[in-house]
């Protein structure tokens, strides 16, 4: 062979080794979500700039299937991360022992009602999401319907079967609206106020949905007047030219964090340490900031359009630890009461 043919095949399998090598050493983080499959993509990227030798894996569903998904996998744990999963969820897989504590760069950066109370914290809040209802005024025109203040408005006869929500037993969403019924208007153990809301609520609900975005698509759609779902989704579908208007009512709001931990487990600490270092920063605040009105970190997220400026004045008292603590006693309720409505899979 011509010796420069020989160099060539030289520099040539050199240069395919050093490849191989370089993505070898590209370590790849297992992180279970329930983001927005439209926002994964920004917050990948995000990391990336930071840490472009980690590459993140996603698993991805609804709040309620994924804590099930962590929960059954506790014996052979899979996850190396979990991140933009309900606090709440965090809060029983952390009583559940899956979760390592760690005080990620900006820990103080966070506030404190947006973070676990333990030092170091077993999970850390990205931002809020809460609850809005969908309407849509062009079809609630056609039929007469008046547009909702008040989560008590929803009870009234005229909204019978215009009405859909998140089952709370998959929709992190659904859940905190669940909880937060329960804290207004009382819970005692299946017997209380929120109960007979719930009751109420349910002869007029059409249908109960696998997901929180749902209910706000089938309301931008016109299949329903009324979708209880959660202001991202909200001021997106509305952003796009859906003929819907955000209502906040009156009562108070129910809301969780998407938040960030370290699964117990993970054989690769030192890069979920890292993407708990990114998570927790603030360049990671201001993309979330493009997505909801509060971040955990304050002041970064701008005024979104449609979400009223004293939106986290109206949130209700959570309590993420009883949320945790009676998920089990409260879905099971909710589930014989109202199953019969939700949307099959």
């Amino acid at each position: 062979m011509h010796p420069k043919k020989i160099f060539r095949s030289l520099l040539l399998a050199g240069l395919a080794a050093f490849a191989a090598t370089a993505f070898a050493q590209k370590t790849q983080l297992l992180v279970y979500t329930a983001l927005e499959t439209d926002q994964l993509k920004a917050y990948q990227e995000g990391f990336n700039k930071s840490y472009p030798d980690i590459e993140i894996k996603w698993v991805r569903d609804s709040t309620g299937v994924i804590t099930a998904k962590l929960l059954a996998e506790k014996g052979n744990p899979q996850a190396d991360a979990v991140m933009g999963v309900a606090a709440s969820s965090l809060a029983l897989l952390d009583s559940n022992g899956m979760l390592i504590p760690y005080a990620p760069l900006n820990l103080d950066g966070i506030m404190s009602q947006y973070k676990d109370k333990k030092n170091p914290p077993a999970w850390f809040g990205m931002d809020v999401w809460g609850a809005t209802i969908c309407f849509n005024t062009v079809e609630a025109q056609k039929k007469g319907i008046p547009k909702p203040e008040t989560w008590k408005d929803l009870t009234k006869p005229i909204y019978k079967g215009q009405i859909v929500m998140p089952n709370p037993a998959s929709s992190g969403t659904g859940y905190f609206d669940v909880t937060a019924w329960l804290t207004l208007f009382g819970d005692d153990k299946g017997k209380g106020g929120g109960w007979k809301y719930m009751d109420a609520l349910h002869e007029n609900i059409a249908q109960y949905t696998h997901s929180g975005s749902k209910p706000c698509n089938m309301a931008a759609a016109g299949e329903f007047v009324a979708g209880i779902s959660f202001e991202y989704r909200g001021n997106t579908n509305k952003a796009k030219g859906a003929p819907i208007d955000l209502v906040f009512p009156k009562e108070g709001l129910g809301w969780d964090l998407e938040a960030f931990a370290i699964h117990k487990g993970t054989k690769k600490l030192d890069a979920a340490k890292k993407l708990a270092d990114w998570a927790s920063s603030k360049d990671a605040m201001m993309l979330y900031g493009k997505n909801f009105a509060i971040t955990a970190q304050p002041g970064l997220a701008p005024p979104l359009a449609n979400v009223p400026k004293d939106y986290e004045a109206r949130l209700v008292k959570m309590d993420f630890k009883w949320a945790a603590d009676n998920r089990e006693r409260i879905l099971d309720e909710w589930t014989k009461r109202y199953n019969s409505k939700s949307e099959k899979r």
